[in-house]
């Protein structure tokens, strides 16, 4: 017999690289869904936030309904993710939680107002926007988080390690094509996020040979020789909208054109979206649950604090009972499962037997009537002197008698000319 073809699916899913990139381990991985009243724009600000999360996140990831929190922990582990960004809907407003995982803690903020991407790119004269921008983590700018309060460098400390860390002495500069700032307001405190795409252009370059560097095909229809092109404008025109304090000397050659090492570059931002203007609500110890570390409205008391904390030991040690007794009743269901599957393989084995014994003591009869009609049929030979028909002293046992042969009739129809 011949062997089976491969299938198309087989053919198309090959297994090209199985063992994982140490580097892409490492880097922290991350969850952004929504959760609470539906809403389109819910949907689509989660969508946006994820782009900001790239490389290193679930762009395609579909959560349903039936998905709780627990779902997404539990594979966790599996998929390398660190952490989990929930944009919730509620009556009184949107929120935006995020946890480190799997203990936390858990950072929920308010969402004062925000904008799609795809508002803030049709704002945009220029619009910057390209797949190579998304191929690597966007750089993180922190402003004013250096303030009292413990909360504050929380924030910090949780917003930079979203991200993988930076060797200043080996990176790449053509890879970093992407910036997230936050500024913390210390008035309003409030937080506002902005991502941006960053471009560096060469500085010094005349418009005729900007064009020239950027591989454009000039138009030299106005010009009577080359030179009148090159000498025509001495100054790019969007130079002159750039500050010197965004000039900078380029310490390695970039990938893009006219900036290289050791020459003069002028860095440039380009918003891509979305934007965010949070607000800390609530830190607790734990995944969404535990003790609660800063409250921005709700202050207690010592005395609240510490009846909080008992009530919930109290509820821990009445879970690990619980829990205790649950592990307790399913030994005590294996154990009488496995006794239950011992003595019903006991009453197999005995039935077993017992049909063996009635198979050994049924053909022993059978023996002992062949034995009894041979003795038969040799007295009848003695007595009468001829041999006995053949069907005179045997007895078939366990054997029906033969029905009598009875002929069918078929009951004929009546014409209609009879009728």
């Amino acid at each position: 017999m011949g062997r089976h073809k491969k299938g198309r699916c087989v053919k198309r899913n090959k297994q090209i690289n199985t063992e994982e990139n140490p580097d892409v381990v490492k880097a922290p991985h991350s969850f952004v869904i929504h959760r609470g009243l539906p809403g389109e724009h819910i949907v689509e600000l989660t969508k946006d936030f994820r782009k900001i999360m790239e490389p290193y996140t679930a762009m395609s990831l579909k959560e349903r309904k039936r998905n709780t929190i627990k779902d997404f922990v539990s594979i966790a582990s599996v998929l390398h993710v660190s952490h989990m960004c929930i944009f919730t809907r509620t009556e009184q407003g949107m929120y935006f939680k995020l946890c480190r995982l799997p203990r936390g803690p858990t950072l929920t903020f308010k969402v004062h107002s925000f904008s799609l991407v795809r508002d803030v790119i049709s704002l945009l004269k220029k619009q910057l926007v390209y797949d190579e921008l998304f191929k690597s983590s966007p750089l993180v700018v922190l402003n004013n988080f250096s303030g009292e309060g413990m909360q504050l460098k929380l924030i910090a400390s949780m917003f930079q390690n979203m991200f993988p860390t930076i060797n200043l002495t080996s990176v790449n500069l053509s890879t970093i094509r992407r910036c997230l700032c936050l500024n913390y307001n210390p008035t309003s405190k409030t937080i506002d996020l902005r991502h941006y795409a960053i471009k560096v252009v060469p500085v010094g370059l005349s418009k005729g040979v900007k064009k020239l560097v950027q591989a454009r095909i000039p138009n030299l229809s106005k010009c009577e020789d080359f030179s009148d092109f090159l000498t025509k404008g001495t100054v790019s025109e969007s130079e002159g909208e750039d500050d010197p304090a965004n000039h900078v000397t380029l310490p390695q050659k970039l990938s893009s054109r006219g900036n290289h090492a050791n020459s003069s570059s002028a860095v440039r931002l380009s918003e891509l979206g979305p934007r965010l203007t949070l607000e800390l609500i609530k830190v607790e110890d734990g995944l969404l649950d535990g003790e609660v570390l800063y409250h921005e409205y709700v202050h207690k008391s010592e005395e609240e604090i510490l009846l909080i904390k008992k009530k919930r030991e109290e509820r821990k040690k009445l879970k690990e009972k619980r829990k205790k007794i649950q592990e307790d009743n399913k030994k005590k269901k294996e154990l009488q499962k496995q006794e239950h599957k011992e003595k019903s393989l006991k009453g197999m084995h005995k039935k077993k037997e017992s049909e063996t014994l009635l198979k050994k003591i049924a053909q022993e009869s059978v023996e002992q009537t062949n034995i009894e009609e041979d003795d038969d049929a040799e007295y009848y030979r003695e007595e009468v002197g001829e041999e006995p028909d053949k069907d005179l002293f045997e007895r078939r046992i366990g054997e029906k008698r033969p029905k009598k042969y009875l002929p069918k009739y078929k009951v004929k129809k009546q014409k209609l000319n009879e009728t």
